[in-house]
């Protein structure tokens, strides 16, 4: 395992000019490659699928009934809760990580508690300002097996809904996890991967007494950046056929309230313990010579330029409650995620319940 970095004081970084030109090489990296992995998908270390020990727990919600996988600490605790959130292309059936990684097996083995939402693909687990819909026509039908864009008038979850997924974690399934099985509704920890790195800090961000821990593995930090918006547009088009104005409205406050690098003087003033990485995009040596990495190395490089603008922005607010994280290898893959996650595991267990 390679080492990890922790650089909780200033950081030194590159010129202005140098990241503005590593930002915008980013962006259009991630424009031009076919985007295969998604904001949030990729290549498996190893995939671990269904677990046995875990169960499904559902909970009714303004989106219907949600299913979410639970798995119980090692220990039998219930006050030691984390919240893993997938990606873009999360699926209906099982969270990503339990079904391409072993971490929730690993988090149980800490005596944490797990709780796995299934479902929201593309969603950035936000509440929408309405279902997703293109020019105002709603999806119906059985989703196409093509390319993603061949999805946008198909079917599928949150396009004859409107997705509600912080209303979700925050109040439906918070209170059920405590009213059902006992949970610690408190000093919980959130953590995912891309789309779900950037809404664990949304999480943290806006509901302090509830996280008190954060996690952001490859996330887009930085949305309101030149070009972000119509990379997420392209991935949220790929990842399902979704439509991103159909999630915010675009720079209203809706789309501020999203964007980490806006709303990370609330992770200062709340003192979030944070855990924020990515990876350089060079491929490590268990990443394969086939598209599928290179889409992988464009994705990671625009999670990097992300990562370290909002590196940048919290130093200057004089933020302590961060570890940064960046390996010198890794793309945007199941690979680099599992092995961040197991670096973040002690952090965690150190800062929850």
């Amino acid at each position: 395992m390679r080492t990890l970095r922790r650089k909780q004081q200033t950081v030194r970084t590159a010129s202005r000019g140098s990241w503005v030109r590593r930002f915008a090489a980013g962006v259009s990296m991630a424009l031009l490659v076919p985007v295969v992995t998604a904001v949030g998908g990729g290549m498996a270390p190893a995939s671990a699928g269904f677990n046995g020990a875990a169960f499904d727990f559902w909970v009714d919600s303004g989106m219907g009934p949600i299913k979410s996988r639970v798995l119980r600490a090692h220990d039998g605790n219930t006050n030691r809760v984390v919240y893993v959130l997938d990606g873009m292309r999360a699926p209906e059936n099982l969270n990503g990580w339990e079904i391409e990684t072993d971490i929730p097996n690993a988090l149980a083995a800490a005596n944490i508690n797990v709780v796995m939402p299934v479902g929201g693909m593309s969603s950035f687990y936000a509440d929408w300002n309405s279902p997703s819909t293109f020019f105002g026509i709603p999806g119906n039908g059985a989703p196409n097996s093509g390319s993603g864009a061949a999805n946008a008038l198909s079917g599928g979850p949150g396009k004859s809904y409107r997705y509600q997924w912080e209303t979700f974690l925050t109040s439906d399934l918070r209170n059920a996890l405590a009213d059902r099985l006992g949970f610690n509704r408190f000093r919980n920890g959130v953590f995912g991967l891309s789309m779900g790195g950037s809404a664990a800090l949304t999480l943290a961000a806006y509901h302090p007494d509830q996280f008190s821990f954060a996690g952001a593995f490859s996330g887009y930090l930085n949305i309101s950046a030149p070009g972000m918006r119509e990379a997420i547009r392209i991935a949220m088009l790929d990842a399902g056929g979704y439509n991103v104005d159909s999630m915010a409205p675009p720079w209203g406050p809706q789309w501020l309230r999203m964007d980490p690098f806006v709303f990370a003087p609330n992770l200062v003033a709340n003192n979030t313990r944070l855990w924020i990485a990515a990876a350089s995009g060079l491929p490590s040596n268990t990443d394969g010579p086939h598209m599928g990495t290179v889409n992988g190395m464009a994705l990671e490089a625009l999670a990097l330029a992300n990562t370290r603008a909002f590196q940048v922005r919290m130093t200057t607010l004089g933020a302590r409650n961060v570890v940064y994280s960046f390996p010198p290898f890794g793309i945007h893959a199941w690979n680099n995620w599992n092995d961040e996650a197991l670096r973040m595991i002690p952090d965690l267990s150190a800062n929850i319940g």
